[in-house]
C-alpha cells in the first residue's frame, strides 16, 4: 500500500488522506460492539469500539487478511462527545488492534444505529497483495 497525503498538507492524526493499493479486495460489513453471540458486554463507547475492531479483525482473518491490509475504514458513532472524551482510550485500543497502521478513514456521528444498544459501527475495506 502507498500512503497518499498531498504535498503541503499537514500530516493527519490517526488516519491518512488516501491509500493506493493493488490486490484482492475484502469488504467487511459494519461491525458493532457485540460479541460473537450478539450480546453487548458493555454500554461504554470505548468498550464497544474495542469489540467492534476485534470483530472487524476476526472477519479479516477469516479472509486471510490482517490489520495491515486495511485500506479504508468508516466509523459511525451515536455520540461524538463521548468519542472525544475517550480519545486517549480509543488510541490505546487502536494500537492494540491496528498497531501503527492508519488507513484512509471517516468518523461520522449518526442519530442511531439499527441495533438500539449499539454506539459504534465500523466498516472496513482491505486489500490483500496477490
Amino acid at each position: 500500500m502507498k500512503i497518499i497525503n498531498p504535498p503541503g498538507w499537514p500530516q493527519p492524526r490517526g488516519y491518512n488522506n488516501g491509500i493506493a493499493a493493488d490486490g484482492r479486495v475484502v469488504f467487511v460489513a459494519g461491525q458493532i460492539g457485540w460479541n460473537a453471540q450478539q450480546v453487548f458486554e458493555s454500554s461504554r463507547l470505548t468498550d464497544q469500539i474495542d469489540q467492534a475492531l476485534a470483530n472487524v479483525l476476526e472477519v479479516l482473518a477469516a479472509a486471510g487478511a490482517g490489520p495491515e491490509h486495511v485500506a479504508r475504514m468508516n466509523w459511525y458513532l451515536t455520540d461524538v462527545e463521548e468519542y472525544q472524551a475517550g480519545a486517549a482510550d480509543v488510541g490505546t485500543i487502536w494500537r492494540r488492534h491496528m498497531g501503527r497502521h492508519f488507513p484512509a478513514m471517516s468518523v461520522v456521528e449518526v442519530a442511531r444505529l439499527v441495533e438500539a444498544d449499539a454506539k459504534v459501527e465500523i466498516e472496513a475495506t482491505a486489500v490483500v497483495p496477490r
